[in-house]
């Protein structure tokens, strides 16, 4: 039996998970001890279905793989054209991993609320140069207040893909799912505060 399945909802979330536990040492910047990784067995996405196709068949999606991986955690954004909410997108899918053979222990979905380039803000300066730009990080942030991508209260910006368009637009740089992996490897998780990654972080810390 392996370790862990990722079943996710696009390109990009792959990038991400990969970039995330594609190093070598990317236990020790989770914070949880050393589990197997491989991206050829452990990770699946879920191509031409994305958000809506997990949220109501993420069941059939998983039942191949209840004999061959021990967990289980399943990742999709909350913001989709005809989406119902964060919190009934977790219970059903929850539903789906239940159904397809996983117990409550063994299982955990990260419902990324709104989307995830919200993992992608954070005040480091690797994200400023993977958007292209030369600006510090709190420059950056006082751009897109002013662009109305950022409430300045907030620690993340209320509009995290359109900000994320934004700059790559401005910066003539082409969105792809290369820019998800490289920031992914690039930045700390401890700065990151979404609620989803650190459900996700503590779940790995949890499991292992």
């Amino acid at each position: 039996m392996r370790d862990c399945l990722f079943l996710v909802a696009d390109k990009n979330i792959e990038a991400m998970v990969v970039g995330f536990l594609s190093t070598d040492s990317f236990h020790l910047k989770l914070g949880c001890n050393h589990f197997n990784f491989e991206q050829k067995h452990d990770l699946r996405v879920a191509h031409g279905k994305n958000d809506p196709g997990i949220y109501t068949m993420a069941n059939e999606l998983l039942k191949p793989y209840c004999k061959t991986h021990r967990r289980v955690i399943v990742i999709l954004d909350a913001a989709w054209n005809g989406s119902p909410g964060a919190i009934k997108i977790n219970n059903q899918v929850e539903n789906h991993c239940r159904n397809a053979g996983w117990n409550d222990d063994n299982h955990c979905v990260i419902v990324i609320d709104p989307e995830l380039e919200n993992w992608i803000w954070q005040n480091n300066i690797n994200v400023c140069k993977e958007l292209g730009s030369m600006d510090s990080y709190e420059i950056l942030k006082a751009e897109l207040v002013t662009h109305k991508f950022w409430l300045s209260e907030q620690s993340k910006p209320n509009q995290p893909k359109e900000a994320v368009e934004y700059v790559l637009k401005k910066n003539r740089i082409p969105r792809s799912s290369a820019l998800y992996k490289n920031i992914a490897m690039k930045v700390t998780t401890k700065t990151c505060t979404d609620a989803a990654f650190v459900k996700l972080k503590n779940t790995l810390i949890q499991w292992f």
